[in-house]
């Protein structure tokens, strides 16, 4: 295992609110990168005070600012946006989510910055993606989530469309947007090309996930509903409550698996009848396995059917909650929730990073930092600035 990360040399300028870019960024500095955050001055980034809290601090902000450097600067006034420019000056990377518009307004659109850093790669994540008559649009995870046709399909089919309780449409685009990322360093450092734009929105990632409503409307003209936690490609397939009060989650979607299934709740006679034998067949009579397997599962406790199960190598698992994730003993003995300390929480838990490198691994540094904890290290170290125009920057509330 090598001691140089895998990022090493990079810099990113975290100049991003709330939760897409700066996911996009956490991840980067996982693995090395040098990422400094831009928090307006009062305040800071809205993350910070988003979700529970704990004495005051942010419990989701002390994750997704790990391993960054804080720096204030108030873009709203010209001398904030002069200094950020000197900055991406220095930097291989910069994270924005602000409106196309008030990036030309600001003139902090791509090709003033490459004008003066030609290797610039920067990365704007936006609700709706540039161009088009929704581009300057607001926009939130929440309508990724919903005008991708995650909540279309999401639900019971009696019930609203349902819309998830978690970043799901920020952190599809922050996946999607990291691997873009890195493609683009790739394409700049290997084949010796130039940096580059990368415009991500929050509906597209999401929809490519979702794509076989659309694939089965395009063909077939016919528009998917909403199934519960069922899957019109797969039997069974379901949410099954145990006898002592618990849920389990099952998938068949290899016949394998399927046939598996059928013979641990003692119906291999299933396995020979036509209506089940065959996976098309077995969608067709997906009602009736999911009868078989909730009775069967109806009656036992959640330990005697996870036996059975892992015996008969049946692909099931407990639906958890966070307690319960905590105490896994897989999750417990690939140390994937580690204690951290912190100067204001003592200590806290967060999962560590993903995927896992045997050479260059990631790491947690430090959790969430102070709102302007680097300043000197920035401005007065990095950037060179003097005293003077420091302190009247200071007193001007442009840091």
């Amino acid at each position: 295992m090598t001691t140089e990360s895998a990022l090493s040399g990079i810099r990113v300028v975290d100049a991003a609110t709330l939760a897409a870019g700066p996911l996009v960024a956490t991840w980067l500095a996982e693995f090395g990168a040098e990422v400094i955050k831009i928090e307006q001055p009062r305040g800071g980034d809205p993350l910070r005070q988003w979700g529970a809290q704990k004495d005051g601090v942010g419990l989701m902000w002390k994750s997704l600012g790990r391993n960054k450097k804080s720096a204030t600067l108030d873009l709203r006034q010209e001398a904030g946006r002069d200094l950020l420019r000197e900055l991406v000056s220095h930097s291989d990377v910069l994270i924005v989510n602000l409106r196309p518009s008030t990036l030309n307004r600001w003139e902090l659109d791509y090709p003033r910055l490459q004008a003066d850093n030609p290797g610039l790669v920067m990365l704007h994540v936006s609700g709706f993606g540039a161009g088009g008559p929704k581009s300057d649009r607001p926009g939130f995870g929440t309508l990724g989530e919903a005008m991708s046709g995650f909540a279309h399909i999401t639900g019971h089919p009696d019930g609203p469309p349902t819309l998830p309780s978690f970043m799901l449409g920020d952190g599809v685009a922050a996946l999607t947007a990291t691997y873009a990322v890195m493609m683009a360093l790739y394409h700049r450092d290997v084949h010796g090309g130039g940096g580059q734009h990368i415009d991500i929105n929050l509906i597209e990632p999401l929809a490519r996930l979702i794509e076989q409503p659309v694939l089965t409307y395009d063909q077939l003209g016919t528009v998917a509903g909403r199934t519960g936690n069922r899957w019109d490609i797969s039997a069974p397939r379901n949410a099954y409550r145990t006898k002592d009060g618990y849920w389990l989650a099952m998938s068949g979607s290899a016949p394998t698996i399927a046939m598996r299934a059928l013979r641990a709740v003692g119906r291999a006679d299933l396995t020979e009848d036509p209506r089940f034998a065959e996976a098309q067949q077995r969608l067709a009579n997906a009602a009736e396995i999911d009868r078989v397997m909730a009775e069967w599962i109806g009656e036992r406790t959640l330990d005697t059917v996870m036996d059975v199960f892992d015996e008969e190598q049946v692909a099931a698992a407990p639906i958890y909650d966070a307690e319960q994730l905590l105490a896994d003993p897989q999750m417990q003995a690939r140390g994937v929730y580690a204690a951290h300390p912190d100067p204001e929480l003592g200590s806290m838990r967060i999962q560590g990073p993903v995927p896992r490198f045997s050479e260059t691994p990631g790491r947690v540094e430090h959790l969430g930092p102070a709102l302007g904890e680097h300043n000197d290290e920035i401005y007065l170290n990095l950037l060179g600035l003097d005293a003077d125009r420091y302190r009247r920057m200071q007193a001007d509330g442009v840091i």
